[in-house]
C-alpha cells in the first residue's frame, strides 16, 4: 500500500499522527442483570394466551419478510442484468467471476463497469497493504502494476525512502532490510469487508473500500504483537491500456465493530494461521 493504508507503530512513514500503531480501545456492554444479554430489566412472566397472539403476530410478520424479500430477488432477476441490480442492493454480490489474469502476482483485466472498478480497488488495496511492500524488488512491481504509469514513476522514489527508514522500520520491529527478528513472523495483510462506489464517469471512478487489517510480528520475544484495525481507503481510479489502475487514495479510521470478549490466540496460532490461510480474489 502507499502506506496510508496500513495501521502502525508511533509516527508514520507519511508524518501522519498516529500513522503506525495507534492505540484503540474496545468497550464491551455487560448486562444490567444475569440472563440478560440486551441489559434491559428482566420482565415477568406473561400469561400463555398473551404468549400465543405475541408468537402468531412474528409468525405473521416473518411470512410478510419472506415474501416482500422474494419479490423483490423477483423483480431484480427480470431486469436486463447489466449491473443495475447491485445499485439498487449495493451489499448484492453482482454474480460476475473473478478475473483469471494477473500482473506481477495481482489480479488484473478488471471489467470496464462501476463493478469492475470495485473488484479492482479491493484487489488492490489488499496488494498495497501486504508485507511484500516491505520488499524493495516486490514493492517496485507492486506499484508498477497497481498504479497509473505516470503516478508510479513520481511515487515510486518517495515510497522507497520511506519504506527504508530505518526510523520507521525500527518503530515496528523490522531490521534495515524490512526483515523481522530471527523466531518472529511480519504479517501485514489487510481483508475488505465491502466497496462503493462514490462517483464514476466512463473511463474515472472514486471507490471507497471498507476493510479490516493485521499488523504487527509475531513470534516468541515480539515487542508489536498483531493487532487488528479498521479503516476506509478512498481510491480515485482511471482506465488506462486496458485496465483499472490507481491515481490517488485517501484513508480514514473506521467504521469500527465493537469487539467482542475473545481470548487472543497464541504468536505460534497467529503465525500458522497466516501462513496457511491462502487470500481471495476480490469481485463484486
Amino acid at each position: 500500500m502507499s502506506l496510508g493504508d496500513e495501521p502502525g507503530y508511533g509516527d508514520g512513514p507519511r508524518g501522519e499522527e498516529g500513522g503506525y500503531g495507534g492505540s484503540g480501545q474496545t468497550r464491551t456492554r455487560l448486562p444490567d442483570r444475569p440472563g440478560d444479554v440486551y441489559g434491559g430489566a428482566r420482565r415477568g412472566r406473561g400469561s400463555s394466551s398473551r404468549s400465543l397472539v405475541t408468537v402468531v403476530g412474528v409468525v405473521v410478520l416473518l411470512i410478510a419478510a419472506i415474501a416482500f424479500a422474494n419479490r423483490g430477488e423477483d423483480a431484480a432477476s427480470s431486469g436486463d442484468g447489466s449491473g443495475d441490480k447491485a445499485a439498487s442492493s449495493p451489499t448484492a454480490a453482482s454474480g460476475n467471476p473473478p478475473v483469471t489474469t494477473k500482473s506481477a502476482g495481482i489480479p488484473s483485466g478488471f471489467p470496464h463497469t462501476r463493478e469492475g472498478a470495485q473488484s479492482a480497488a479491493a484487489n488492490y488495496g489488499i496488494a498495497l497493504g501486504s508485507a511484500d511492500m516491505f520488499n524493495a524488488d516486490q514493492r517496485h512491481a507492486i506499484v508498477d502494476a497497481v498504479y497509473a504509469p505516470d503516478v508510479a514513476a513520481a511515487r515510486q522514489p518517495d515510497l522507497d525512502t520511506a519504506y527504508t527508514s530505518e526510523k520507521f522500520l525500527t518503530n515496528i520491529g523490522l531490521d534495515k532490510n524490512g526483515a523481522a527478528p530471527a523466531g518472529q513472523t511480519f504479517i501485514s495483510r489487510i481483508i475488505p469487508v465491502g466497496t462503493k462506489t462514490k462517483a464514476s464517469s466512463t473511463d474515472s471512478a472514486t471507490v471507497e473500500l471498507w476493510y479490516t487489517s493485521l499488523f504487527g510480528l509475531s513470534g516468541d520475544g515480539s515487542t508489536n504483537p498483531v493487532s487488528e484495525s479498521w479503516y476506509t481507503t478512498t481510491y480515485q481510479l482511471k482506465w488506462i491500456g486496458g485496465d483499472w489502475k490507481v491515481t490517488d487514495f485517501t484513508q480514514k479510521d473506521g467504521p469500527v465493530p465493537v469487539g467482542r470478549d475473545q481470548k487472543a490466540s497464541t504468536a505460534d496460532d497467529m503465525t500458522k494461521a497466516v501462513k496457511e490461510f491462502g487470500g481471495f480474489t476480490y469481485a463484486r
